[in-house]
């Protein structure tokens, strides 16, 4: 009955890490580059609004987050290619040998 609960527990993970990286970061970039669009002023074609600075800012940051966790992808792919393992210990992002 253990390795089932193990198995459904690493099943949930995988899911939960797919949605946050396979889902969350496209939509993530959808909505900054909505942000985006809202602080050019753009709404409508017909009926153009004011710049606005608060999407800009939505913006920006939401293209971080994205450009945050490709770099963070692309460190735990490097890092394992050269026999280390990226961990989190303490919040801080280390490596340390496999």
């Amino acid at each position: 009955m253990h390795n089932v609960i193990f198995a459904v527990e690493g099943a949930l993970r995988v899911l939960l890490v797919g949605l946050l990286f396979g889902a969350g970061l496209p939509a993530v970039f959808a909505l900054g580059v909505r942000a985006l669009a809202y602080g050019e002023g753009g709404g409508t074609e017909i009926n153009s609004q004011a710049p606005h600075l608060l999407g800009k800012v939505l913006a920006y940051l939401a293209f971080a987050v994205v450009v945050g966790g490709v770099l963070l992808g692309l460190t735990v792919i490097v890092a394992s290619g050269l026999g280390k393992e990226l961990t989190f210990d303490g919040g801080v992002p280390t490596f340390v040998d496999e």
